[in-house]
């Protein structure tokens, strides 16, 4: 493994001659090079953290066959398109982008690297040597929504949100669903602070939220930071991509953790094989990469249940928070009542349901 950082490249000589793009060669005879572009640092514990998590999970399965590197704190921005560039040329094979502001400048540098594979995270822009993969976090959002709904005395939520992004807009939505399902007159405060990763920012943000009444805040966001508060405050809150319960024992209630190992070790593989091919991905709990993190003592054994079924349903396929009815904020329906939302539609959603209400 090599950490890199955009200030300190080693640079190939030479450009690799271009494969074909369908039925590439196997590697089995050298060591595939995988590079990582991360959004922050891999000591977030969040985001970057469980996709670094996923790295390792290569490195030791794959053990000799591969070698990985990694840049973190890439902006998503133009500053992205040289820290893949030099990834290619300095010999890998394989290159995830491990979020969503990246797609415009994978796409990019894929067109100038047709011999490389690679793989972009939330994203729906593919090409023939670019595969795009996601994890379905809603289905986590829906176990958060429910216990929170549950468990809040004031019916008062806050969410604390990066951008107004499909994925974020989902689980807004997820959340406030599944939280007046279990109490119809729930409401969810939220505020974006545009940016994935940024404690101080994410800190006074939560201090917002509790400051107009939430009793109960989900981070979308990456840093431990507003747990923190809330455990300051003597609140409760949910972890944002790996169990957070370290930082905040008494808040942390449970968490959504990001398990993306099986499926790196899975791409790896598939370009020694020489079977890699242009995918698109989008699993949840029915596939193990959407998990639930153990849950605090505090919460009670109904609402147990009630986050254990709803797990269970989507992994047995019983359940789906997207069954309308739904209105939108301005109260026009979106869904009958019956009929379910389409994952194609969930992936661009880009309006919140009744009862969201904007706070920044």
């Amino acid at each position: 493994m090599a950490k890199l950082t955009r200030r300190n490249f080693v640079k190939a000589a030479g450009a690799a001659s271009a494969l074909p793009l369908l039925g590439r060669p196997a590697f089995a005879q050298e060591k595939l090079k995988v590079g990582f572009v991360f959004l922050g640092p891999i000591g977030d514990y969040g985001w970057t953290w469980a996709h670094n998590q996923g790295r390792l999970m290569i490195d030791e399965q794959l053990g000799d066959k591969v070698e990985t590197l990694y840049v973190e704190n890439v902006a998503e921005d133009a500053s992205a398109i040289p820290v893949m560039r030099d990834l290619a040329q300095q010999g890998c094979k394989l290159i995830f982008t491990t979020s969503y502001g990246y797609m415009d400048q994978t796409i990019q540098v894929a067109s100038e690297f047709p011999d490389v594979m690679f793989e972009h995270c939330t994203g729906f822009k593919r090409a023939d040597n670019v595969s795009t993969y996601n994890s379905k976090f809603h289905e986590g959002r829906a176990v958060l929504g429910t216990i929170a709904g549950k468990m809040s005395a004031s019916g008062v939520l806050g969410y604390l949100g990066s951008y107004k992004v499909p994925e974020v807009v989902l689980g807004v939505n997820s959340f406030a669903l599944s939280a007046q399902k279990q109490n119809p007159d729930a409401v969810v405060k939220l505020v974006m602070i545009d940016s994935w990763f940024d404690p101080p920012k994410e800190a006074a943000a939560t201090e917002t939220l509790i400051n107009l009444g939430c009793d109960i805040v989900t981070t979308h966001t990456d840093s431990p930071g507003p747990l923190q508060i809330l455990e300051q405050r003597g609140l409760y809150g949910f972890g944002q991509g790996a169990d957070m319960s370290a930082f905040a024992p008494h808040a942390h209630l449970t968490a959504i953790e990001d398990y993306w190992g099986p499926y790196y070790v899975q791409r790896a593989q598939d370009v020694l094989d020489g079977t890699w091919t242009s995918e698109d991905t989008w699993d949840g709990f029915k596939e193990g990469t959407v998990r639930i993190a153990p849950y605090n003592e505090a919460l009670p054994e109904d609402v147990r249940a009630l986050a254990d079924a709803v797990q269970q349903g989507y992994k047995d396929g019983t359940y789906d928070i997207f069954t309308g009815p739904i209105y939108d904020q301005e109260g026009t329906l979106k869904v009958a009542d019956g009929e379910i939302m389409p994952l194609s539609d969930l992936a661009v959603i880009d309006w919140y349901v009744k009862g969201v209400q904007s706070a920044s």
